[in-house]
């Protein structure tokens, strides 16, 4: 029963915020200067009129605002102003690449960093540990757009002219060799965030009196990393990989754009530059609804991961 409330109580804070995320991204995209018809060629007053009788926007902006709900609570997401095809059909088509891209980044980004950071804090002070912080200050540091660029340069252009061999297409997702490039771009800097909080985590937990009561009863090194630190360790890896899940899962504007991927990007950054109000409300509450559902997620695994926390427990 504790575990049944507590799943309807975090639905309902979810769909409470799904609400106010709605209302606020309408608000907000009426409240910007301009029209969304502006980017057009010119349109006769009778035209301009009839669009905006088409997309409801003649309405008053309380009306516009309980016809979009309604939209919403009903599945449809509305017609894309500037593309003329419905948003729900727009993003079925391009958010199965933006979350190819980001599954692989995510599986990289949390594998790779939580070896990274039990290597590091396992092997403190040596050559592993400066490695691993050196790849995580990289990955905080550098932009994403960087970090693609110079994996353009090197690996699909420079490597192809030293060896005569097209290892990494520059462009496109097409393959398993053109989806390496990118997905390695997307996953740097969150690889970074999942090994440094690792690192941080481990070393605490190596210092705990049941690791030296461990090591005490001749325990070996590997018995007392894998089978008594990580599980305690792990845990505040869990809880961004919510947010961090999220990121990746819906993709990386910039990424995308740089490597010419399909997927969500291009299209919620036009919207963005057209005013196309449709197009932004769809793909933010599409967005929004991916957070909290990834959130939601990591609450409930923390809990079933973690003996000791109660799911009535869990900070909201």
């Amino acid at each position: 029963m504790a575990v049944i409330k507590y799943i309807f109580k975090r639905i309902f804070y979810s769909f409470l915020t799904l609400i106010i995320l709605v209302a606020l991204t309408f608000f907000m995209m009426r409240l910007l200067p301009g029209d969304p018809f502006i980017g057009q060629k010119a349109i006769p007053e009778t035209t301009l009129k009839a669009l905006n009788e088409k997309y409801g926007l003649d309405k008053p902006m309380w009306q516009q605002l309980l016809i979009y709900f309604g939209n919403v609570f009903r599945g449809d997401l509305g017609i894309s102003i500037h593309y003329n095809r419905p948003v729900n059909d727009i993003i079925r088509q391009a958010f199965p690449y933006s979350f190819d891209l980001g599954i692989r980044a995510l599986i990289f980004a949390t594998v790779m960093g939580i070896l990274l950071g039990i290597i590091a804090a396992v092997k403190r002070g040596t050559h592993w540990d400066t490695l691993s912080m050196f790849l995580a200050i990289i990955g905080v540091s550098v932009p994403g757009f960087i970090v693609g660029s110079l994996l353009q340069y090197f690996f699909a252009l420079k490597l192809t002219q030293w060896t005569g061999i097209a290892f990494f297409p520059n462009t496109g997702w097409n393959g398993f060799a053109a989806k390496i490039l990118p997905s390695f771009a997307l996953s740097l800097s969150s690889l970074a965030t999942v090994s440094r909080l690792m690192r941080t985590s481990m070393m605490d937990v190596l210092s705990q009196d049941y690791i030296k009561t461990a090591k005490s009863k001749g325990l070996s090194q590997k018995a007392i990393v894998w089978k008594h630190a990580v599980r305690n360790a792990i845990m505040p890896v869990i809880t961004v990989l919510g947010p961090i899940s999220a990121a990746l899962l819906t993709g990386a504007f910039v990424v995308e754009n740089i490597f010419a991927i399909p997927g969500m990007g291009k299209f919620f950054v036009y919207s963005i530059q057209t005013q196309d109000h449709t197009m932004i409300s769809g793909t933010t509450l599409f967005y929004g609804a991916f957070l909290i559902i990834a959130n939601l997620l990591v609450d409930l695994a923390y809990g079933f991961i973690d003996p000791r926390v109660k799911l009535s427990e869990v900070k909201e």
